[in-house]
């Protein structure tokens, strides 16, 4: 009974630490949807590109031209 004892308490011990290091995996993972692909990137660098050119219209314009086409 002792060791049976004994073993539980190390299972439970060792899945405590399983625990932290999970815990402490899951506050430091980076989110995948905040990464960028190149392609994204290069994306995003042409939308700020337009943007500071004043190339870009506005959602508001697009429905405007939709509305008056149907």
């Amino acid at each position: 009974m002792l060791t049976e004892s004994m073993e539980q308490q190390n299972i439970i011990s060792r899945l405590d630490k399983i625990e932290q290091v999970l815990r402490y995996i899951q506050e430091n993972m980076i989110d995948v949807d905040v990464i960028l692909t190149e392609e994204e990137k290069k994306m995003l660098d042409e939308s700020v590109e337009h943007e500071n050119s004043g190339e870009l219209v506005s959602l508001e314009a697009i429905k405007n031209v939709r509305r008056k086409v149907r």
